[in-house]
């Protein structure tokens, strides 16, 4: 992705410090853009936590990062002071965000290369290095095959169209931001955008952290997609009235029967897909399924963040950026994070090996290797 003309990634190693791990710091964004340097697994775990970095990719690459910086900064006195290190390090990254898949699969997989390295601290500690930039390379690499893939539904519905632009709708940000690179949702519409097929995207404002205000709607005028914002509740409302082509959501974490957690107000929008026959898509990579969960309302657990995130927003005034209250003082709040749509709403979902039916048969289709015994 390009900011200001200059590529980035969104989380990547120090060029002069391979010791400290550099991300964009997204709580800052539209309005300024922060580069923060993390050198402990404590600031990695606080940057997961307090949403510095998010989205299901994100999230996952920057736990790999943080496995090798707990092997950069273990005791080297004994294996066992080591190991202990290693495994404090797993358990306070994984309790982070309990809802995305990603960040547990990242955290497992450096585990597994690590002990794969045998009883040498060092070839430990070159192990989580290489699997870190392993994540992160493969998290790219299967966001610019979903845009590969995604494309083709954006194609279908332009040739339909002619030379009016292909309205897709989207919530919350499941773009470059959210992933090292590309996206998941964004990567189709990226890709459509740079063959010159017209399209235009909805972008949800996505309360209470706004992230489709902030964050799709800023990554999108970087790449210099036409957009327009909408408060949450207007999607329905568009769909109506046929102007909405497409949907495309992200996943923070889908079960292999093809049931998706998503941000809050995902499942709300495929209601009104399925009611108005609009498709609706989810872009994932096999890194955000869950192979042993199978009923996603029952076994997804659904994080609850602090309820201040709804209490209180925050904006440029001027050259200031502010907090304002937005309810009552003594006004309860819930913050409930995420929600779970159904696989029976879910059109398809798309990929890095293709695009499947939201089923068990459909996503085993894909993954014939995950078929159990």
């Amino acid at each position: 992705m390009n900011v200001h003309g200059e590529h980035y990634r969104t989380i990547w190693l120090k060029a002069d410090d391979p010791t400290t791990v550099q991300i964009i710091d997204q709580r800052h964004l539209p309005f300024r853009f922060v580069i923060e340097d993390l050198r402990t697994v404590e600031e990695v775990a606080v940057a997961i936590k307090e949403m510095h970095v998010r989205g299901a990719g994100l999230i996952g690459a920057t736990a790999g990062y943080g496995m090798y910086i707990a092997a950069l900064t273990a005791p080297r006195t004994a294996l066992s002071d080591f190991q202990e290190a290693i495994q404090a390090a797993a358990s306070r990254l994984k309790a982070t965000r309990p809802t995305a898949v990603n960040l547990a699969w990242a955290v497992e997989r450096q585990l597994t290369a690590m002990a794969a390295a045998g009883d040498d601290i060092e070839a430990q500690i070159e192990a989580a290095a290489l699997t870190a930039q392993e994540i992160a390379d493969e998290d790219a690499d299967f966001c610019r095959r979903i845009g590969e893939h995604g494309v083709k539904l954006i194609e279908e519905i332009a040739v339909r169209k002619g030379d009016a632009p292909v309205n897709v709708l989207t919530h919350c940000n499941a773009g470059w931001l959210a992933f090292v690179d590309y996206g998941t949702a964004t990567a189709p519409i990226y890709a459509a955008h740079d063959k010159g097929i017209p399209v235009h995207v909805w972008v949800d404002e996505t309360r209470p952290r706004n992230q489709g205000a902030r964050l799709t709607a800023w990554e999108l005028g970087q790449h210099g997609v036409p957009h327009t914002v909408i408060v949450d509740n207007v999607g329905g409302h568009l769909m109506q009235h046929g102007m909405v082509d497409l949907v495309i959501v992200g996943s923070d974490r889908t079960t292999y029967t093809g049931d998706v957690a998503n941000k809050i107000g995902t499942y709300l929008k495929a209601l009104a897909a399925n009611d108005n026959g609009v498709p609706f898509y989810v872009a994932l990579p096999s890194s955000t399924i869950d192979w042993e969960m199978r009923d996603g309302l029952a076994e997804i657990p659904i994080e609850e963040r602090d309820a201040t995130e709804v209490r209180i927003m925050d904006g440029r005034s001027g050259d200031e950026i502010r907090e304002i209250l937005i309810m009552p003082e003594a006004s309860r709040a819930a913050n409930f994070a995420f929600d779970v749509t159904p696989s029976r709403l879910v059109t398809g979902l798309i990929t890095e090996r293709g695009v499947c039916a939201a089923s068990e048969a459909g996503v085993l289709g894909l993954y014939p290797e995950k078929r159990k015994e």
